[in-house]
């Protein structure tokens, strides 16, 4: 794979997209949500407004267009099911979509807006606001009644989607969620959550495949980017990160029989004041999955606690850990160009499985520094090599 041209999926996805939503030459219908009921005034429940839209969209014949004007627009838990009659229904949201503040009413679904099995759809522009405050509170406060919450934004068996100029701000769980999909293409969004707030991850990708996340900022409590089990061709460039848990493959290995990553490049980013930056985590527990042919290339760290991390005994808080050798391989994972500062002593750790090493783990061009000074590198059960200018020095 060339370091400087995208990969022919990814190219293939590009062409599949602008095909998908250039509806010059084809007549389209255009559905403005206010003729169907919407209030933009953040008070009325505008719900079914907003699914009866989609309806006429679905049902339409031709290429159809949803729009959203300005304003606040309150809705309750929607799910906008496919099998449509057309592959192209775009969606413009120059307003605000508002979730209720109460959190016992949006947690009784596991997401806010869901799509479930469409096939070209877009969405451009808008703001989600999740209003999560009151849970992350209730959840802080270490009272064990609160809800998990509910997912802002989740695509679920869904292909050919793309999203640009997005903002999510404030989800009570993960923003942004990719299960199931392929051919999906993010750019352009932003995310925004407190560093205190839980389990808030950006964008959260599994079971996919042929997905590409490109030019966004992601501040949230969590993993700004997690990559599941089941996640094929993967193209994450040009990331800012900060506040967050950096871009993260896993957790993996909680169940036995678990689909593997692979063909992960994750390029041009930048972690600012982030707990990781690119890290791999697993259970301590028997699995069959995989991890293989991922590439870091041109990370930034800007005082990163754990800059390069492989973490095979993952578990949070020291509770009720498994305690066994992680069976997930991890193999041919490359750093390259990985510059910057480390808030921690050790820069690069690899903590790897005793029953499966790690193998074909390769540091290129890497110099990441802790109070001015040379960091450390930890090695544990892993195998690879070093190439040009390694700092620390490699412990493989």
């Amino acid at each position: 794979m060339s370091n400087n041209t995208y990969p022919l999926p990814f190219l293939f996805l590009i062409i599949t997209l602008s095909c998908s939503f250039n509806f010059a030459t084809v007549k389209s219908s255009t559905f403005d949500v206010i003729q169907f009921g919407a209030k933009p005034d953040g008070i009325t429940d505008s719900t079914k407004a907003f699914l009866n839209a989609w309806t006429k969209a679905c049902s339409s014949p031709n290429p159809a267009a949803i729009y959203v004007p300005q304003g606040k627009f309150l809705l309750g838990t929607i799910t906008f099911s496919g099998n449509c009659a057309n592959k192209a229904i775009s969606i413009t949201i120059d307003g605000t979509l508002i979730a209720s503040s109460n959190y016992r009413v949006t947690s009784k679904a596991s997401n806010w807006l869901s799509f479930q099995n469409v096939d070209g759809v877009s969405i451009r522009g808008g703001v989600l606001d999740g209003q999560g405050t009151a849970l992350w509170n209730c959840k802080n406060s270490n009272n064990r009644n609160c809800p998990t919450g509910a997912t802002t934004l989740e695509f679920i068996s869904s292909k050919n989607i793309m999203i640009s100029g997005l903002t999510s701000v404030n989800s009570e769980l993960f923003h942004i969620v990719f299960n199931g999909c392929q051919y999906v293409k993010t750019q352009d969004v932003k995310i925004v959550a407190p560093g205190n707030s839980p389990n808030t991850d950006g964008i959260h990708v599994q079971l996919s495949s042929h997905v590409t996340i490109v030019n966004s900022k992601i501040h949230t409590g969590d993993d700004c980017i997690s990559i599941g089990p089941g996640t094929n061709s993967l193209w994450i460039e040009k990331i800012e990160c900060g506040p967050g848990h950096g871009i993260s493959i896993g957790s993996l290995g909680w169940e036995l029989n678990e689909p593997g990553v692979q063909n992960v490049t994750v390029k041009t980013v930048t972690f600012t004041g982030t707990q990781n930056g690119v890290r791999i985590k697993s259970w301590g527990r028997a699995s069959n999955g995989f991890v293989r042919n991922v590439f870091f290339q041109d990370a930034t760290m800007v005082n990163v606690q754990n800059p390069i991390v492989i973490d095979q005994n993952y578990c949070p808080d020291n509770k009720n850990c498994p305690g066994q050798a992680s069976g997930i391989k991890i193999s041919d994972v490359t750093y390259q160009d990985i510059h910057g500062t480390s808030a921690t002593q050790v820069a690069v750790k690899f903590d790897c499985s005793s029953k499966y090493p790690c193998s074909g783990i390769k540091l290129e061009d890497v110099k990441l520094t802790y109070k001015n000074q040379v960091a450390e590198a930890s090695c544990n059960h892993a195998g690879g090599a070093a190439l040009g200018l390694v700092l620390p020095e490699s412990c493989l």
